[in-house]
């Protein structure tokens, strides 16, 4: 049998990309913050596309089990804004 890919707890980065819009990073930051504590400012970050239109956030959290990564990806990729989660 083979080791598990993830060992919980763990730092785990999130990545979710949606059109560049001034509230997609806080809408992003408030679905995860469902699920785990708030990240701190550092553990956010946001890259606009190079044409402007698309923007990526990732935020870096303290992930403690699949089923707690597994609940905020289905509410990221659930939510109408987010067009795609890595």
């Amino acid at each position: 049998m083979s080791e598990p890919v993830l060992v919980f707890p763990c730092r785990f980065p999130i990545k979710a990309m949606g059109l560049a819009d001034a509230s997609f990073e806080a809408l992003v930051v408030e679905i995860v913050s469902r699920h785990a504590p708030r990240p701190a400012e550092a553990d956010v970050s946001a890259r606009l596309s190079s044409g402007g239109k698309w923007v990526s956030v990732t935020l870096t959290i303290q992930a403690e089990s699949r089923a707690q990564l597994d609940a905020i990806y289905c509410d990221l990729t659930a939510h109408e804004s987010v067009v795609w989660v890595l």
